[in-house]
């Protein structure tokens, strides 16, 4: 009995979670610059911390060689994370060519997955080609608009990534309460 109130409650949280990354999602759809602009940033401020922690590292290390090693690819970490800080729109670029690049990949291997299933397994055959289709048309896209589409294409994506997180994690809340 308990445990069936536990996971009611569970439920229930996951469901409020999910309406939350839901309406996130949707203002980072409405924003994609600013949201793009500051996925950048939190990147840059996550490497340079990097770069700080690792030169720290290098200060305790026990010879001067491990340490001097340590201590200079700290400090390239550190200005690697100044760099991206001071210029976010570079950072977006690469991302934006990464992710063009990701989704060419993954939609090949997912037409290569779907053109391969067979017999029994093909049930989701359809959903498989229609997925390769679409990221290569979406990293295609992407690649097209380079170097106009970095900061953007960022916010757009990430916003869509929360909206159907959301939408996840109510259904999996629901399935929790009933």
């Amino acid at each position: 009995m308990a445990k069936a109130k536990s996971a009611k409650a569970s439920g229930k949280t996951m469901t409020i979670l999910g309406a939350v990354t839901i309406i996130l999602g949707i203002f980072a759809l409405l924003v994609p610059n600013l949201t793009g602009f500051s996925i950048a940033l939190l990147i840059g401020m996550l490497v340079l911390a990097g770069g700080v922690f690792r030169l720290f590292w290098a200060l305790q290390a026990g010879s001067f060689g491990k340490g001097l090693l340590g201590a200079g690819l700290g400090l390239l970490t550190i200005l690697a994370g100044l760099v991206l800080l001071f210029n976010p729109v570079l950072l977006s670029g690469v991302l934006t060519v990464v992710l063009a690049l990701y989704f060419i990949v993954d939609g090949i291997a997912e037409l290569a997955a779907g053109f391969g299933t067979t017999g029994a397994s093909s049930g989701g055959r359809g959903w498989l080609l229609f997925g390769g289709v679409v990221s290569i048309l979406l990293g295609v896209m992407l690649w097209m608009q380079f170097p106009f589409s970095g900061i953007w294409a960022l916010g757009i994506l990430f916003g869509i990534k929360l909206f159907f997180v959301g939408m996840i994690m109510i259904a999996g809340g629901r399935a929790l309460r009933a």
